[in-house]
């Protein structure tokens, strides 16, 4: 009796094994490997994110217009590696900015084939100064590709300049704001609400960290610039055209110009 009722019993688990096998297989059949979707709003802002997304396809990776679908495209892919070559050796920042926004265009970025990327930008994102921003980060990274001058006498009219002044209204105001006191324009969209960056010395002792500043923004032992929405500008910097001042020049320019706006002890 106990053995048949063993027997009953081994068989009962054994059907309810048999049904969660079973089960198990269709769920997994179910949820099984997908083909990852295409990801068309990155959580990164950075220039050269946006470029391999949106760009890299028609324009190539180097940016030399020589992407994969540049071929089947009834215009050619313009290389936007010689831009400051074609504009007397100045990067035309402010006009490829309303270009690729296309806000002073009537056709689609010159051709049919190409987007116009600020409304599509602002239909994929519904922060528009998440789309500002990135706008203006793309832009950077095409400056950043640029081929070096030629003509001597202009070899330096297209290089960022080691003005920390510009420099920081440039690249750093849009998160920082214009004055520093973390208010940019972006400061609202990030998971961190960027640092005022004019207490650096009261917040220090009253010693303005000009070292660590300089690191920082390097980006020399801090990940991503402490956040991988912002980008560290020392390999961005390093990217810039030859010819005017280099990467180390450019940020000290930068820790120059956060030394003069300190907020200054009350009298």
């Amino acid at each position: 009796m106990r053995t048949e009722q063993s027997g009953g019993v081994w068989r009962s688990a054994a059907v309810w094994v048999l049904a969660a096998l079973v089960l198990l297989g269709v769920t997994a059949g179910a949820q099984g490997p997908r083909p990852a979707r295409p990801l068309l709003v990155p959580e990164s802002l950075g220039g050269s994110v946006s470029f391999d997304l949106y760009c890299a396809s028609c324009h190539g990776r180097g940016g030399r217009g020589d992407g994969p679908t540049g071929a089947s495209l009834r215009t050619r892919p313009a290389d936007l590696t010689v831009l400051t070559r074609n504009n007397h050796d100045a990067f035309p920042r402010d006009r490829v900015l309303s270009y690729i926004e296309g806000s002073t265009r009537a056709v689609a970025h010159g051709s049919p084939d190409m987007p116009v990327w600020g409304p599509t930008l602002r239909a994929l994102d519904a922060s528009d100064a998440r789309v500002t921003v990135r706008l203006r980060n793309l832009v950077a990274f095409i400056e950043s590709i640029q081929q070096a001058p030629v003509s001597g006498a202009g070899a330096t009219a297209g290089a960022v300049p080691a003005d920390g002044a510009w420099l920081f209204r440039t690249y750093c105001a849009p998160c920082h704001g214009t004055g520093a006191g973390g208010d940019g324009v972006m400061a609202g969209q990030l998971r961190r609400v960027p640092p005022n960056l004019t207490s650096f010395a009261s917040r220090n002792g009253g010693v303005f960290p000009a070292e660590r500043l300089r690191g920082v923004i390097n980006g020399t032992g801090v990940a991503s610039h402490g956040d991988r929405d912002m980008p560290v500008w020392g390999a961005v910097f390093k990217r810039l055209p030859v010819g005017g001042a280099d990467a180390d020049a450019r940020i000290d320019a930068i820790v120059r110009f956060l030394q003069e706006i300190q907020e200054r002890p009350a009298e």
